[in-house]
């Protein structure tokens, strides 16, 4: 953090497919070396992946709890694989990234030559920061074969709850809560 004065926001300008000031900071997040175009791929496969993953599982999820009539369902979503609405999209990443975020996180700060960790609450914008990082970092961490792959099997993971991001959040929130008895150290 600056001592003197407080650093700038960078307005990040929309994605050319969905027009999402989220998804164009997530492609920031996922990208490498100043390789954009590659991020961008990386990142529309994986939400169109994302997306598969999450109909299919519903269709499955309704077939079974219909019974008999399940026989032409299952038929139609194959046929519209790709006619998803960039709304469905949008929604089930920032559902993954709001499931990922963190409400408070812990920081260093000294007192009278002792250094306690102090839980403080995080900002919304900071919480996402953290969550995309989170989600990037634990599907590097996959093993699956391509990145897209990797990164649609995270956020399918945090969309519904769980993986080595949600993991992260988790221990993040246990931290804070341990060290709760240092709250009154907030500045």
């Amino acid at each position: 953090m600056p001592r003197r004065k407080a650093a700038i926001k960078r307005e990040v300008l929309p994605d050319p497919l969905y027009h999402s000031e989220e998804v164009a900071k997530f492609i920031n997040v996922v990208m490498r070396a100043g390789k954009k175009s590659i991020a961008e791929t990386i990142v529309y496969s994986a939400l169109e992946m994302l997306t598969d993953r999450l109909k299919k599982e519903k269709d499955k999820g309704d077939e079974d709890g219909k019974g008999g009539k399940g026989g032409k369902s299952s038929s139609a979503p194959a046929a519209k694989t790709r006619n998803y609405s960039q709304d469905e999209m949008l929604e089930t990443l920032h559902r993954a990234l709001t499931n990922v975020a963190p409400t408070v996180e812990v920081k260093s700060r000294r007192v009278g030559g002792a250094t306690y960790q102090v839980p403080i609450e995080v900002a919304a914008d900071r919480g996402v920061a953290l969550a995309m990082r989170w989600v990037v970092q634990a599907a590097k961490g996959r093993s699956e074969k391509t990145m897209a792959l990797r990164l649609a099997g995270e956020l399918q993971d945090a969309y519904l709850g769980r993986g080595a991001s949600i993991k992260t959040r988790d221990d993040v929130h246990r931290m804070a809560k341990a060290n709760q008895a240092f709250a009154h150290y907030r500045w």
